[in-house]
């Protein structure tokens, strides 16, 4: 079943929203060469308890970090690590944040110092895409309609959409009907209604769109190497306009 949220029940997640877009500004000061994504993950958790919330997504499924941190070639799930960071990578840190029970989710890329003219392309479309995406996230629309905004900006900018991760409903839980899948068909899909909350969370490559997992069951990589970028929001569908719930 497909939750409709009242209006009390979507300013809840906004208000953990509020919580998860302010800490992203802050982890945007603190990203730069020498420092690792452990030290994040670990300034992350204190930040959230600073702020009365949890960070979900930990020991959810056996996931053991309070961030997803992925770098470069790591298209999504990657565990936090003690290796700096370097001048020219680029780094996904995705998070959802428990604020009273209420969840909010989004990743965000980031430059670390100086990087290429193809990572500045790819950072710079696939946010693009989310927001196409966001566009399309209005009531009497369908999830196709997300689907096809999201890979036509891609591929008319020559990057691959991964296929296998998805957005989803969330609220009470991380994971809710519907799936948003980032690549499809316009017109098709579950019909949009006013006060669902969904993520949309487009993870773009310079290459193929195929990964594969780790050992460790949650690093998922791209097959050819290429590296890999990714932008998320949780959206309210409003009788008016989409809502960015996790604003920046």
């Amino acid at each position: 079943m497909i939750t409709i949220n009242t209006n009390e029940e979507i300013q809840k997640i906004a208000r953990s929203g509020e919580i998860l877009a302010a800490c992203h500004r802050e982890l945007a000061k603190r990203i730069k060469p020498g420092v690792t994504t452990w030290e994040i993950d670990q300034w992350v958790e204190d930040y959230l308890a600073q702020n009365d919330a949890i960070p979900a997504q930990k020991d959810f499924m056996g996931y053991p970090y309070a961030t997803c941190a992925s770098v470069n070639d790591t298209v999504c799930h990657g565990f936090p690590q003690k290796t700096p960071l370097k001048d020219g990578d680029i780094v996904t840190i995705d998070m959802v944040v428990n604020y009273k029970g209420w969840l909010a989710d989004s990743a965000w890329s980031y430059a670390v110092g100086s990087i290429s003219k193809a990572n500045t392309h790819l950072l710079k479309i696939t946010e693009a895409a989310l927001y196409k995406g966001i566009e399309q996230a209005i009531p009497g629309n369908q999830i196709g309609d997300i689907s096809h905004a999201v890979q036509s900006h891609a591929e008319a900018h020559h990057l691959s959409v991964v296929r296998p991760f998805l957005g989803h409903g969330i609220g009470r839980k991380l994971h809710e009907p519907p799936e948003v899948p980032h690549y499809g068909k316009a017109g098709t899909g579950p019909l949009l209604k006013a006060g669902m909350v969904i993520t949309i969370e487009p993870i773009l490559t310079l290459g193929s769109h195929h990964v594969h997992i780790l050992e460790d069951g949650w690093t998922a990589k791209t097959i050819d190497g290429s590296w890999s970028a990714q932008y998320e929001h949780t959206i309210a569908i409003t009788e008016h306009k989409p809502l960015i719930l996790t604003k920046q």
